[in-house]
This record gives C-alpha cells, sequence and structure tokens, in this order.
C-alpha cells in the first residue's frame, strides 16, 4: 500500500498522458486541470467517494476508480460537472466494488466502449437495459457480482438492450446469439 493522500505537485506535467495513483490514500480527485494531455488516470484502491474535479480534462479516454475504499453503506457517486465532461471523450470505465446500485448517473456517456462493473449492487434490469442502450458503442461489460446477473435471462435481456456489445462478463456475445433473441 502506498501513502499519497493528496494529488499535489502534478502541474508542471503537462505533457503527461498516463498517471498512475492506485491503492493509496486519496479522498478527492484534485490538481489534475492543467494535464490537459491526460488520456489515462488510474484511481482504483483509494478513498474516493465522489468522482469529481475532471472538467478540465477533456481528452481523458479511460477511467478506472474501481474499488474504492467506501465508508459503510456509502456508494460511489459522480458528479454531473465532470459526467458532462466526459460523455464525450471516455471510451473506458472501471467501476468495479463500489457498491453502485444503478447505472443511471452514467447514461450519459454515449462513447463508452467498455464498462466493467463488477462486483457492485446491481439489481434492477429493466433500468440497467435502457441505460445500456443508449451506449451504442460498448462492446465489453462486465457485470458478473451483481445480483443482476441471477436472474432469469439476464445474459438475453442484456444482449438484446445493447446494439454491439461483443463481450459480456468475459464471454463472446456470438453472431448466433444476437440473431436468436
Amino acid at each position: 500500500e502506498n501513502s499519497i493522500r493528496k494529488i499535489e505537485n502534478v502541474s508542471s506535467l503537462t505533457s503527461l498522458t498516463h498517471l498512475y495513483l492506485q491503492n493509496n490514500r486519496i479522498a478527492r480527485i484534485e490538481n489534475l486541470s492543467p494535464l490537459k494531455k491526460l488520456t489515462k488516470l488510474y484511481l482504483g484502491g483509494n478513498f474516493i467517494t465522489v468522482v469529481e474535479g475532471l472538467e478540465q480534462l477533456p481528452d481523458l479516454r479511460e477511467l478506472h476508480v474501481e474499488c474504492q475504499r467506501l465508508p459503510a453503506g456509502e456508494k460511489l457517486l459522480f458528479d454531473p460537472r465532470t459526467l458532462a465532461t466526459l460523455k464525450y471523450s471516455l471510451c473506458v470505465l472501471n467501476v468495479s466494488g463500489n457498491c453502485m446500485d444503478s447505472l443511471s448517473e452514467l447514461s450519459c456517456l454515449g462513447n463508452l466502449m467498455q464498462l466493467v462493473a463488477a462486483d457492485n449492487r446491481i439489481a434492477d434490469i429493466k433500468n440497467t437495459a435502457l441505460v445500456l442502450s443508449q451506449m451504442n458503442l460498448l462492446w465489453r461489460l462486465e457485470l458478473t457480482g451483481n445480483p443482476i446477473c441471477l436472474m432469469a435471462k439476464y445474459r438475453e435481456r442484456i444482449i438484446v438492450a445493447t446494439k454491439s456489445l461483443v463481450m459480456l462478463d468475459g464471454r463472446e456475445v456470438s453472431e448466433m446469439s444476437v440473431s436468436f433473441y
């Protein structure tokens, strides 16, 4: 385990494209606005409760915020301003293990190609299918470890809702299964 508590002293790193800060003690995403060229941000395993402070990063393509060490009863939340910025650029999002009970907040991320949301508390198949139907470029989806996966016809309903899915929960979606459903 690392011991970084605050994102600081990065303002001179204006050419930085990837930033790895996993498994630290960071509770807040801040001080990243000078990093205009940042395309990949790895913040998994920290203490972040709200994904925020990314409004100045219009080229961010990948965001990894999996397995935050959240207070009991809390779930990972997204600031609407950050989502408004990321909706055009973000292609890969990992929110696994964050006690999320819905993907509704993420419905604006229409350019998402890969969504990893395993080991959360997602249980509403209808809502999830609706959100996923708005992600027309999504080709990889991971929902393993969510209550939704135990529901009858889970796989079929998700495949029908998405138009471009190639991989669901680590298994290939064949053309035959798409046309069959």
